[in-house]
């Protein structure tokens, strides 16, 4: 498939942008100060037909975690130049798919980490006192005054299941209340603080006073914690999933807490989640007084939700007025400079040999001068970025675009 885009600063108000889910306003404000004013926003996520037709003449993308970008939906999106993904994770998005239709995707990393991190650790403190009990049972007009399974969290061991960018924040931030901290990740990570890798998961929560879940959907990690490892944990002891629902088995830990084997647990996603506000919402564990349930808004603060709308907005705007790829989850990535003066030419093609030597030899056989080049690839495709003299731009986009194994090039003025 080649697609050709012609992007010049006269032209950016004609690339619509189309932002799913009430991507906060700092997102607008980003694209429009940067000439992107073609914008369309909705505030809840669509499906089907509707959004298949929303993304009709999207150039740009931006979804939360409820918007689906699958394979069809990619592919009926044929103006599509990128996705943003104004959250951390990306699982909504067919990421192969969009790489092989030359579509990068961005993220935002670690926009929400603090946001999810002071969450957490309210609930450590909450959970460790027996406070959500109390408080349901003062809801309902009695009164419990009794310090039986109420805690000071200091002393206490918190097990963190994925030591990354939340893992370890809240790792810092526990151990400042005395609180000894344990962790275990698929990879070697340099400990922040006193916090001390574990051998193994099951050591992890064997140890553990609270064990907190930090990891991404991955098939490794789908029902990661099921009955065998819930009984593994301490007799007592409280689980915190502010991570993906995918990962903890909701039936298991249903039996735990009625067995009282776990003495609580803090869930801020679900398996299934509602599509939005105005749904309802049903889950086994609602009767447990002992248990904190969040509307998956680990990352939901005012704070967090203005930086990732600026943050994903900015990757937005410099790969579609640069060509940087910096930070794309699914793509090549290639930092580069500007290109006042020049023309600046995108290729993205198969990643398979020969095709820059195809490039070169059409480009000198034009006699086009190339005054700088950059090349990145991956697995599956090949980015390579050529800034000419803007007099010979059209000719040599033209060159490009009839190199074999082309997916699609564009031109930035």
């Amino acid at each position: 498939m080649i697609q050709q885009s012609i992007n010049s600063s006269a032209a950016k108000n004609q690339l619509q942008a189309v932002l799913f889910e009430g991507i906060h306003p700092s997102a607008v404000e980003a694209l429009q100060q940067a000439g992107y004013t073609r914008i369309v926003t909705y505030a809840k996520a669509l499906s089907g037909s509707e959004l298949r037709d929303a993304m009709a003449e999207a150039h740009f993308v931006g979804v939360r975690s409820r918007t689906q970008l699958t394979s069809e939906v990619l592919q009926h999106a044929t103006h599509l130049v990128a996705v943003g993904c104004f959250c951390i994770g990306t699982n909504q998005v067919d990421l192969r798919e969009a790489m092989r239709l030359g579509i990068p995707v961005f993220n935002a990393p670690f926009s929400n980490t603090r946001s999810v991190a002071e969450l957490v650790l309210a609930q450590i403190i909450m959970l460790m006192r027996g406070i959500p009990e109390k408080n349901a049972i003062l809801h309902r007009g009695g009164w419990v005054k009794s310090a039986a399974d109420s805690y000071e969290v200091r002393g206490k061991t918190l097990g963190i299941i994925g030591y990354g960018h939340i893992g370890t924040q809240i790792g810092v931030l526990a151990e400042q209340l005395g609180m000894r901290v344990v962790f275990s990740d698929i990879e070697a990570k340099l400990p922040l603080g006193n916090a001390q890798p574990m051998s193994s998961l099951e050591a992890l929560l064997n140890t553990a006073d609270v064990v907190s879940l930090h990891v991404p959907e991955t098939p490794e990690t789908t029902l990661m914690i099921g009955a065998a490892q819930l009984a593994a944990m301490k007799p007592g002891s409280h689980l915190i999933n502010a991570s993906r629902g995918s990962v903890v088995d909701i039936d298991a830990l249903t039996a735990a807490l009625e067995s009282r084997h776990l003495h609580g647990a803090a869930i801020d996603v679900f398996p299934v989640e509602p599509q939005g506000n105005d749904s309802a919402f049903a889950s086994p564990l609602s009767r447990f007084d002992n248990v904190i349930l969040t509307p998956h808004i680990g990352g939901s603060t005012l704070e967090a939700q203005v930086n990732i709308g600026t943050e994903v907005a900015a990757k937005l705007i410099r790969y579609g007025s640069n060509g940087s790829t910096t930070s794309a989850v699914n793509f090549p990535e290639v930092a580069l400079p500007g290109h006042a003066g020049r023309s600046r030419l995108l290729h993205i093609h198969h990643n398979v040999p020969g095709v820059l030597a195809q490039v070169n030899e059409l480009l000198s056989a034009a006699g086009i001068n190339i005054a700088a080049q950059y090349l990145s690839t991956n697995e599956g495709v090949g980015y390579v970025v050529i800034d000419v003299d803007s007099a010979a731009s059209q000719s040599a986009l033209d060159q490009l675009c009839g190199v074999s194994h082309t997916i699609r090039c564009r031109i930035l003025y």
